[in-house]
């Protein structure tokens, strides 16, 4: 098993009733990642449910999750020929943490018309993108970032005023992704805002919500995420994420506030 599979383990306690586990590694300061948390509950209910891709997936941080145990009590909403819709609830010491909807199926299976209004964005490959950022982030340890446009700012201390960052991101271990990393993944750059007001402040994640598209191949993600309206606060984080082969494998959508 690699790093990232064994730190999303999770172990079957009751009939709707699992366990896992947040390990050291995956922080921003010292809350565990978001995305890391949901990919958690990602893998709960690919034990939980008969299909085991996850289609989309919504997140409510309700609360701030910390290192430890985390119990994961799911609710089975419809079973379908091709679709399961499920809900997972996040404990820590008795709290709500974090709610989470689904709906699961088989990727493979999907038939149907391709359209695609926006191109693949062109920019520099992986090779010859630097390794940026903030470096003294933990969450680096498990997920190495390469900026293609924004990374001035980690190098430079100078925003650009995009908001948006362009790059590339894999497992630090060189793992490849696999739908339930993509769940940790749509939540792995940091707030394009920074590129607006400089790495200043708290940006938390109140909402998240991913949709998969498909089995992302071996190699790096090529990202793009970017806000486009920030209002007495709150912001959103839109991003898309091709495989190593151009495949449109994951899109996002989050909802945050910006604490300065």
């Amino acid at each position: 098993m690699s790093q990232f599979e064994l730190e999303t383990a999770v172990t079957q306690l009751e009939e709707n009733l699992w366990r896992g586990e947040l390990h050291q590694g995956w922080r921003v300061g010292t809350v565990p990642n978001g995305g890391y948390v949901l990919a958690v509950a990602g893998r709960v209910l690919r034990e939980a449910l008969p299909h085991k891709d996850p289609l989309t997936v919504n997140a409510f941080y309700m609360a701030p999750t910390a290192l430890g145990a985390i119990d994961c009590k799911v609710e089975v909403l419809r079973m379908g020929r091709n679709t399961s819709h499920a809900e997972v609830k996040m404990f820590q010491d008795g709290e709500l943490k974090v709610h989470v909807t689904a709906a699961y199926t088989e990727l493979e299976k999907l038939q149907g018309e391709n359209w695609s209004r926006d191109p693949r964005p062109e920019y520099a490959p992986w090779d010859e993108c630097e390794a940026k950022g903030d470096n003294p982030v933990e969450f680096r340890e498990r997920v190495e970032l390469r900026f293609a446009e924004g990374g001035e700012l980690f190098s430079k201390g100078e925003p650009n005023g995009s908001g948006e960052f362009k790059g590339w991101a894999q497992h630090r271990d060189g793992t490849a992704p696999d739908l339930i990393s993509l769940l940790m993944f749509a939540d792995a750059f940091p707030p394009p805002v920074f590129t607006l007001f400089g790495t200043v402040g708290w940006v938390p994640t109140m909402e998240l919500s991913v949709q998969l598209r498909a089995h992302p191949a071996p190699g790096p993600l090529q990202v793009h995420i970017y806000s486009r309206h920030l209002t007495h606060g709150i912001v959103e984080e839109d991003g898309e994420y091709w495989d190593s082969t151009g495949t449109l494998v994951a899109i996002s959508r989050q909802s945050a506030k910006l604490r300065i």
